[in-house]
């Protein structure tokens, strides 16, 4: 199959995943928030609430792009892989983070079929983008920290309604959003990335930088209080590999 024919066909494929995440992500929502509930984790039903809606705008605005891409790879554009690689990756978390919270209250999250669907797609995307092995992988680990570094927006959220009466923790809540800055930061990243851009270097110094700022105090403040390695240091750790590839493996004369 002509490219053409095959980025048509994972187009159509992505618009579909967006619309099948809308639908999966509502039937979820319901028996999320409620199994939450009864297990007297009010905090983590709030979040479900406010996280699974947001998804499901990622979700529906992927599927749109995946439109745009659609067009492109009819009209053999040259951008159209770009696009598709776009929504690709906003289907990659919005298919991927259901699972958690569901798995917790021991509900399968079909979203999760989505995510693999999202990431074998992403990797076609960059294929069909011609993406240097070099740019591919250090993209890859990006969407890790991207993953990861929404996961821990997220865990803010919860932990903030639970430890708010208490001053020490108020740092869940004042890194809460810089959380989620980071994981756009990575996307923007990525995409710079893949198109071989000279900028996307200061970018990948400042997003690696400003997970790093926000993941170690967070991570350690939390370590403190359950005595234990806190999640939240796993995104600020891949943002250090990352910045160190950075430094270390792209120059600025081989982009454009």
């Amino acid at each position: 199959m002509s490219k053409k024919l095959w980025g048509s066909v994972l187009s159509v494929v992505g618009i579909i995943n967006g619309l099948l995440l809308l639908i999966w992500i509502n039937r979820l929502y319901y028996s999320v928030v409620v199994a939450k509930i009864h297990q007297g984790h009010f905090h983590e039903a709030l979040t479900v609430r406010i996280v699974f809606a947001l998804l499901a705008w990622l979700a529906l605005s992927a599927g749109a792009i995946w439109a745009a891409s659609l067009y492109g790879f009819l009209k053999n554009r040259e951008w159209a892989w770009f696009w598709g690689l776009l929504a690709a990756t906003l289907q990659i978390l919005a298919g991927f983070f259901p699972f958690i919270p569901s798995a917790s209250v021991h509900i399968f999250a079909k979203t999760f079929i989505i995510f693999w669907i999202a990431l074998a797609m992403w990797f076609v995307m960059m294929r069909f983008g011609k993406v240097p092995a070099r740019a591919l992988w250090i993209s890859f680990l990006a969407g890790l920290a991207y993953i990861f570094s929404f996961i821990d927006g997220v865990g803010t959220i919860a932990r903030y309604w639970l430890y708010a009466k208490k001053f020490s923790y108020a740092i869940y809540g004042l890194t809460q959003m810089v959380n989620w800055w980071a994981a756009a930061g990575f996307v923007v990243f990525i995409m710079a990335l893949t198109k071989v851009k000279k900028w996307a270097i200061p970018l990948g110094i400042f997003t690696t930088s400003l997970s790093m700022l926000v993941g170690y105090p967070l991570g350690i403040a939390d370590a403190i209080r359950i005595g234990r390695f806190s999640l939240f240091l796993i995104a600020p750790i891949t943002s250090t590999l990352i910045l160190l590839l950075i430094l270390l493996f792209l120059r600025e004369e081989e982009l454009v």
